[in-house]
């Protein structure tokens, strides 16, 4: 059984899977309170699907882009829970799993979430044999600048605001924003993927594991 743990922005998501099922999993908007509810969520996860630690084979946990201290907050409970039993860890970059989650087509997609101070976290995808590939390193951006820069047929996902979806309704022919809840981070992709990577071998090393982080100072492109 493996735990997937996403805290990368306020919005955070936790889901428990056995590779051939979803066993259960939650969602909830925090107001930078992570430290203080992730530990009582697990555990109601834990006790609402009846299941218990000892059962756990593998963790996998969003490792960013995001907010630097929700990121530690995810990544230092699932180390300590990785010691302490012993068991490995998956760390899955946020935006691959919330891209995981949009059907495959033909398009571009632009992943974004949100990064503070009114700017987005943004990695842009292109599906390959089915699957979403990332095509480069998480970027800073806007959503007006993001808007400016589509200029054919996009998808585009993740946390935006109300303001930040009308900026999109000016190139509605091309951009295609995804309904609110499509572009919600759930924890059951990241456990998908976690899953994938753990069977193949393919775990991290527990200590070593660091978040990613957007540098402050990056530009904005205008």
């Amino acid at each position: 059984m493996l735990l997937a743990v996403d805290t990368s922005t306020q919005w955070s998501s936790l889901a428990l899977y056995d590779g051939a099922q979803v066993l259960g999993e939650m969602g909830w908007r925090t107001q930078n309170h992570h430290t203080v509810e992730l530990a009582p969520a697990v555990e109601r996860l834990f006790k609402q699907c009846g299941a218990a630690f000892s059962e756990l084979d593998c963790l996998g946990v969003a490792t960013g882009p995001g907010s630097f201290t929700s990121l530690r907050i995810g990544l230092s409970f699932v180390k300590g829970i990785a010691l302490t039993l012993r068991i490995p860890v998956v760390g899955i970059p946020t935006l691959d799993a919330l891209a995981a989650a949009q059907p495959a087509q033909d398009l571009p997609l632009a992943a974004v979430l949100q990064a503070g101070r009114g700017r987005l976290a943004l990695v842009w995808y292109k599906a390959v044999k089915g699957r979403w590939h990332s095509q480069g390193e998480p970027q800073v951006t806007n959503a007006e600048a993001l808007v400016e820069s589509i200029e054919n047929p996009t998808l585009v996902c993740g946390e935006l605001s109300a303001a930040e979806r009308q900026l999109f309704g000016r190139k509605r022919k091309i951009a295609h924003l995804v309904s609110p809840a499509a572009g919600c981070r759930r924890a059951s992709f990241l456990a998908e993927l976690a899953w994938e990577r753990w069977k193949a071998g393919k775990t991290d090393e527990v200590v070593g594991l660091a978040p990613i982080y957007l540098h402050v100072a990056e530009a904005i492109p205008s």
